[in-house]
């Protein structure tokens, strides 16, 4: 009488057990894998805005050092600021990286900083006209404005061509010819 052993039963079910245990270890890593492709991906694209915001505000630094630039007689300038362009090397290559489109910079805000009636008068940087600074010639300051200009960029990546804006305000100290001719 042929007997069964229970040796041969298991023989089968074991060989089922370890193929399920494989299929389950080949998604685990199958799943860490894309897991982790999504995470690069994600870590570039925050890599490619930063470079991309660093760009905007190398150009956005260029249009502030020169959005009133006096005129060649040392006047100061009356003319309004232009859209401009400007290409940026952020890593030094030689290659342009970043196109960054600026719109012409406006003047959303303007606060009259000085005023020349005497007394208490405020000079640039909050000095004072008062008797501690007799002689000092802050009574006889021209009027002049604190405005505040909104600059909005565009930077377009050269390698990908995707955009990202950005805008930020700039303060400028402006004489009342330039207050009235570019403010008002």
């Amino acid at each position: 009488m042929p007997s069964t052993s229970p040796k041969r039963r298991q023989g089968g079910a074991a060989l089922i057990v370890g193929l399920i245990m494989l299929v389950l270890i080949t998604l685990a890593v199958t799943a860490g894998f894309t897991l982790s492709n999504t995470n690069l991906k994600s870590v570039g694209n925050m890599q490619n805005r930063n470079e991309a915001v660093a760009a905007a505000n190398r150009a956005i630094e260029e249009v502030a050092s020169s959005l009133l630039l006096p005129g060649v007689d040392g006047s100061p300038s009356l003319a309004r600021p232009l859209a401009t362009q400007s290409r940026v090397d952020i890593n030094n290559d030689g290659t342009i990286d970043y196109t960054v489109d600026i719109a012409a910079p406006t003047c959303v805000r303007a606060t009259k900083s000085t005023d020349t009636g005497g007394g208490g008068t405020a000079g640039p940087g909050g000095i004072g006209g008062n008797s501690s600074t007799s002689g000092s010639g802050l009574n006889a300051l021209p009027d002049q404005y604190n405005t505040v200009w909104d600059i909005s960029t565009s930077v377009t990546d050269a390698a990908s061509g995707t955009v990202t804006a950005v805008r930020q305000g700039v303060r400028a100290l402006l004489t009342k010819e330039q207050f009235e001719a570019l403010c008002s």
